[in-house]
């Protein structure tokens, strides 16, 4: 592991500071400070200024939109965005630039790259993610969705749920069972489908948080084109593990910034209780302390790696598990210190649907109680706890795999 940057990367991040100096508001504070309204609208505007400059996704090649920067560029500019309490990108793009951007980038053929990746960064092209279903979360070979082959379509019939962002997207790249004769992690493909026909129904999900940007989705005869595929047939698995191994090195730095500041939250309503001397608390803020410094240190570890172009490994896994348990951890606690103000939450809600609420939000029972709702979610999607503690188990520790009912 190497806890240091290598020369001239200073210079880089002060091209990035004097950037966000010349484009962001006089005053700004964070997004954190903007009411919701506000820091939506922000965000919007703020996509198309990172879009124009390239740094919406800085190590993508120039001809696709990108700036064309190196892995370590660009983990420079992830800090420095964090740092600045700014978003990294805008509405889906979780979904269209990490995961199927990044995956077509890296896998796509050169005319899936000439076609996506330019409207993605435009924004024209807004993606979802279709893998879970109500039968098959953590065991996603389990899937049922099916694909076969009708001339020169794919014909789709399934259901996704949890699908993220799902009303706002024009396609999804799903994976979808093409051939039920092999071993089940063999027949999966992973399919690239347009959202905007009549084969596909969206239904949202109403969540305890209040937000509802979970949907199920049913897929009745939908289509997409036979070469709208990643990969090729059969494929799926290996790229759905490439996809979500990708852009490690964004987390891996980005992760230990928003997690101290939220800690650093939580010790200022510590203060503001009255409770910071209680021994108790005390102990519990000195755990959420030490668990976010090594959260850093499992972040320098993964970015040494990334940089060298390692494919994901088992520490991608050590990570999941790591901050989703944490958080958990400080949110209860957080919620704990709240007392009853925590039934009957007030203040501004976090924006964001998923990890810490932005560094500089006000430190209210509304942005706690609606992260805490969150944070449980942490343990479960991308992998649960139990599954991320069974691939720690049996590749690192040898253990027997575990056995399995009839």
């Amino acid at each position: 592991m190497n806890v240091d940057y290598p020369p001239g990367t200073e210079e880089f991040r002060e091209e990035i500071r004097a950037f966000l100096r010349r484009e962001l508001p006089d005053g700004w504070r964070g997004l954190g400070t903007l009411a919701e309204d506000e820091a939506v609208e922000f965000t919007a505007w703020w996509r198309g200024r990172l879009a124009g400059s390239g740094y919406l996704t800085p190590s993508w090649p120039t001809e696709y939109g990108g700036a064309g920067l190196s892995r370590l560029q660009q983990v420079v500019v992830s800090e420095e965005l964090a740092r600045a309490g700014v978003p990294f990108n805008g509405k889906n793009d979780t979904f269209s630039i990490k995961m199927i951007g990044n995956l077509i980038l890296r896998l796509g053929t050169e005319a899936q790259k000439q076609r996506f990746l330019p409207r993605i960064v435009s924004g024209e092209d807004r993606w979802c993610q279709g893998f879970s279903e109500p039968g098959a979360g953590s065991d996603l070979a389990g899937l049922r969705t099916r694909a076969r082959l009708d001339g020169d379509e794919w014909v789709i019939d399934g259901q996704k749920i949890w699908t993220s962002d799902a009303r706002t997207a024009n396609w999804m790249f799903l994976l979808a069972r093409t051939d039920p004769d092999v071993p089940r992690h063999r027949g999966i493909s992973m399919l690239l489908v347009p959202m905007d026909q009549p084969g596909i129904t969206v239904r949202p999900i109403e969540m305890m948080t209040g937000g509802n940007n979970f949907n199920e989705v049913f897929l009745d005869g939908a289509r997409t084109a036979r070469d709208q595929i990643v990969l090729g047939p059969g494929d799926g698995w290996k790229a759905a593990m490439a996809l979500l191994g990708l852009e490690r090195g964004d987390e891996a730095a980005t992760n230990p910034i928003f997690f101290r500041a939220e800690v650093d939250r939580l010790l200022a309503l510590a203060r503001e209780r009255g409770l910071a001397e209680d021994a108790v608390v005390r102990d519990q803020l000195a755990r959420a302390y030490t668990r976010v410094e090594i959260m850093r240190y499992l972040g320098l570890r993964t970015l040494t790696g990334w940089l060298k172009g390692e494919v994901p490994g088992r520490d991608a896994s050590v990570s999941k598990l790591y901050w989703s348990e944490h958080h958990k951890a400080v949110t209860d606690l957080a919620v704990s210190l709240l007392g009853t103000d925590a039934l009957v939450p007030s203040g501004r809600r976090p924006v964001r649907h998923y990890r810490a609420d932005d560094p500089d939000a006000p430190n209210s029972s509304g942005s706690w109680v609606s992260t805490w709702m969150t944070a449980i979610s942490g343990t479960i999607y991308a992998g649960t706890s139990e599954v991320q503690r069974n691939i720690l188990a049996e590749s690192v520790l040898g253990l027997p795999k575990e056995s399995r009912g009839a």
